[in-house]
């Protein structure tokens, strides 16, 4: 049996709950119990605006700079010093995207079923590519029908991807670009609309990817959970790669193997497992236990290319 299988099998007593709260850079504590970035001075932008067109440079000029603001405690931007081995496996993730040889542009972040921590780790790593990216990271929240982006973020709800591809703003009213990291833009996904499917299953949609790829280096995506909805299969289609997020003391294992099925071989970069527990480290680091991006063949479920990841 396959040991991503036997994970998913042991009791929610032996899995951490979460990783440690921290946030790059210093902070400060609110009245709601919220951390938020002290400094007021908007930070550079990832490319010089005398490179841009004019067009885009005036476009750039348009967007919002924000502070983030974490709920205290919180999984998010595990990135001081303190919290070195969630962040190293952050940055290895990041290095494995990379130089990735297929070099993926849209990558989308989803999982089996709720809770497993897929938006947590689309936060995480669009946050780590954007630490040392040549180029501007959007983090792309997808997820209309159960959006967690702006929550986790403190950022605004709307405007956002679904009032973009509804043609009520331009994306430059809908992207935010955040204080704390100067390459590292986010679209929340926006007001909730009825009909999110329709939004997704449109030209407009497509141009809009198609014009996130001339903007940004990265397009990180937190999509819905892969095989409920029409929603992941139109995310999916126009991505580039596929990473998919398990939690052994949630993920249901029906579920697990019905998503490795449905995942587009070419597409599937691995899989983040999440919320492993320090004595997994100490007792199979080398069999990819803890917090490894490791890919599974979905005929035989045996692991195989293993790339560490908290």
């Amino acid at each position: 049996m396959s040991k991503l299988v036997d994970m998913l099998r042991k009791s929610k007593g032996e899995i951490a709950d979460a990783v440690a709260p921290l946030i790059e850079g210093e902070v400060r504590r609110t009245p709601e119990g919220t951390t938020a970035a002290t400094s007021d001075a908007p930070p550079s932008p990832g490319t010089p605006i005398s490179t841009l067109a004019p067009g885009e440079a005036s476009l750039w000029a348009r967007v919002r700079t924000i502070g983030l603001r974490l709920p205290a405690p919180s999984p998010l931007l595990p990135f001081e010093n303190t919290h070195a081995r969630a962040s190293e496996q952050y940055r290895i993730l990041r290095t494995r995207i990379s130089q990735h040889p297929t070099h993926p542009s849209l990558i989308v972040i989803t999982s089996p079923g709720a809770r497993d921590g897929k938006s947590v780790t689309a936060i995480n790593t669009a946050a780590a590519v954007a630490l040392n990216s040549e180029g501007r990271v959007l983090l792309l929240d997808a997820d209309l029908r159960r959006s967690a982006v702006h929550v986790q973020l403190g950022l605004p709800e709307s405007p956002g991807l679904a009032d973009v591809l509804a043609g009520a703003v331009g994306i430059e009213q809908a992207i935010v670009h955040t204080r704390e990291f100067p390459n590292l833009y986010v679209m929340s996904a926006g007001a909730p609309r009825a009909n999110p499917a329709e939004l997704l299953d449109s030209k407009g949609w497509q141009s809009l990817c198609a014009e996130l790829r001339g903007l940004f280096r990265y397009v990180i995506i937190d999509s819905p959970p892969i095989g409920g909805l029409a929603d992941y299969d139109l995310i999916q289609a126009i991505s580039d790669g596929i990473v998919l997020v398990l939690r052994p003391d949630s993920t249901n294992r029906d579920l697990c193997w019905n998503a490795l099925q449905l995942i587009p071989e070419p597409k599937f970069l691995g899989l983040v497992l999440n919320c492993i527990p320090d004595w997994a480290l100490g007792q199979h680091a080398d069999s990819g236990y803890y917090g490894y991006l490791q890919k599974e063949t979905p005929a035989s479920a045996q692991p195989a290319n293993s790339t560490p990841i908290e």
